[in-house]
């Protein structure tokens, strides 16, 4: 009743528990009755008195069932805690560890000088836990249910979820290992407004959660904070850390790419303290205010800017050529140009960094007029490119020189009598999909393709082998 009276969009489904009589009224009609019969009246008022205190006690509910995360700010251990809860999506609340309010509600803390303390759900206290032990604590899965798996899929980007979405929906037992969150560097999108089915845009947090309750639902495992360290390619085994081995029969490498590192000196110190690279959607509310710096002039980084001028006093673009056109989406700066408190900067470079235990202020040197100004912010994002880090793959796997995995018509060298599946690696039964293939479009939608795409070829080669 409340969108009808309201006039707003439904997007609540019902159904019948019992026999019911089913009658259609339209909202002139349902108005109309609703002002003109007092006892119907009533009745709809009381419903949504009823549903509106429903909300407020989920809200209430919500809170007291989150993970309290005690700490500080600035401290790496707390801000790595945060984004491992935030980008699995686990709910959570941050405390700073010395403040009187927090030490009041979990007095337990009061001997502890450092965090992170992790307050679970069931009460128990976790005193500066490793991620992995945070993860499994907070219910995530990081150990295999088996030693052996019809498809492993290395990387939880869009790519590697497709292929397990897929995998699984067509009864292959799936294997998807993710080193921190699914989600990839799409997970981390403010908004993605060029995705074929959705007209206003999903961010990439929404995809990669729609995308994981999916492959769950359809029965892959998906394994967190775990690492391949390597795989052989004779005996098609995988190894993540830990030493633990497990059998595949075929591999989906979807590991994407890294964050290309600005090179500045002492930046290592600042990382996670100030320093970002990517979007770190976790920083959102720290920048409430705030005056926030972003390097780079791609779409990822038009997007953070979009998003974190929702929160921040102001946001500022350097790039160091004239202008975003030919490296940014042309909707993307169109949307830029209408944010009041967002800036372009053309010509600029950060060249320095200032702040002992966190960042305070960046040095920016216009390169056309060799000024440099100092300009005070605790918040800087990196979005200068990524490289393929696939140093850790055999020899076997064919890349090319900047270690992107050549596939199907680009490969050199192939030991079949057949030729290659499009997205099959010098290695037969080990694909390639998303960032990391050499010659990929780079966008989420062909990386979804892309990771249905190495199913069907997996079962061809499953066919193969079967004959053989």
């Amino acid at each position: 009743e409340t969108p009808v009276l309201l006039g707003s969009d439904m997007f609540t489904n019902a159904h019948a528990t019992s026999d019911c009589r089913l009658m259609r009224v339209e909202p002139f009609d349902l108005q109309g009755l609703t002002v003109a019969n007092l006892p119907f009246r009533e009745l709809i008022l009381d419903a949504m008195r009823g549903r509106l205190a429903d909300i407020g006690a989920r809200a209430t509910r919500s809170k007291a069932e989150a993970v309290a995360i005690v700490g500080q700010h600035w401290d790496l251990p707390t801000r790595e805690a945060r984004t491992l809860l935030a980008r699995n999506r686990v709910r959570y609340e941050f405390l700073i560890i010395d403040d009187p309010q927090t030490i009041a509600r979990f007095p337990e803390i009061a001997e502890h000088d450092g965090g992170p303390l992790v307050r679970l759900f069931d009460g128990r206290l976790l005193v500066r836990p490793t991620t992995r032990q945070l993860a499994e604590a907070v219910g995530l899965q990081t150990r295999p249910a088996s030693d052996a798996y019809d498809a492993i899929v290395v990387g939880g980007g869009p790519a590697g979820l497709a292929a397990a979405v897929y995998g699984a929906s067509e009864g292959l037992r799936t294997l998807l290992v993710e080193r921190e969150a699914t989600g990839g560097q799409a997970g981390t999108s403010s908004r993605i407004e060029n995705y074929l089915g959705f007209p206003t845009g999903l961010s990439g947090d929404d995809l990669g959660t729609r995308a994981l309750e999916q492959a769950k639902r359809l029965g892959a495992e998906v394994l967190v904070t775990r690492k391949v360290c390597g795989f052989d390619p004779i005996a098609k085994t995988v190894t993540l850390d830990e030493g633990v081995v497990l059998g595949a029969r075929t591999i989906v490498l979807a590991t994407g790419v890294a964050w290309r590192a600005l090179a500045i000196d002492g930046i290592e110190r600042l990382t996670g303290m100030g320093v970002y690279y990517g979007a770190a959607r976790s920083e959102a509310r720290s920048t409430v205010g705030k005056d926030v710096y972003l390097i780079g002039g791609g779409n990822s980084a038009g997007q953070a800017a979009m998003f974190f001028s929702n929160y921040a006093r102001s946001v500022t673009i350097l790039i160091r050529g004239a202008s975003l056109a030919s490296s940014m989406s042309d909707y993307l700066i169109k949307q830029l140009a209408l944010q009041a408190n967002i800036e372009i900067r053309p010509f600029c470079e950060v060249t320095k960094l200032h702040g002992a235990s966190h960042l305070e202020a960046i040095d920016v040197t216009n390169r056309q007029t060799n000024l440099t100004e100092v300009r005070a912010t605790d918040a800087l994002f990196i979005f200068i490119g990524a490289d393929a880090e696939t140093d850790w793959l055999p020899e076997a796997i064919a890349r090319d020189s900047r270690g992107y995995v050549l596939t199907g018509s680009n490969l050199t060298t192939w030991p079949l009598a057949r030729d290659p599946f499009l997205l099959e690696t010098s290695v037969p039964g080990v694909f390639a999909v998303g960032d990391v293939r050499h010659g990929s479009v780079k966008r989420v939608a062909s990386a979804v393709g892309e990771g249905s795409m190495a199913i069907a070829f997996a079962h061809q080669y499953l066919a193969t082998i079967a004959v053989s």
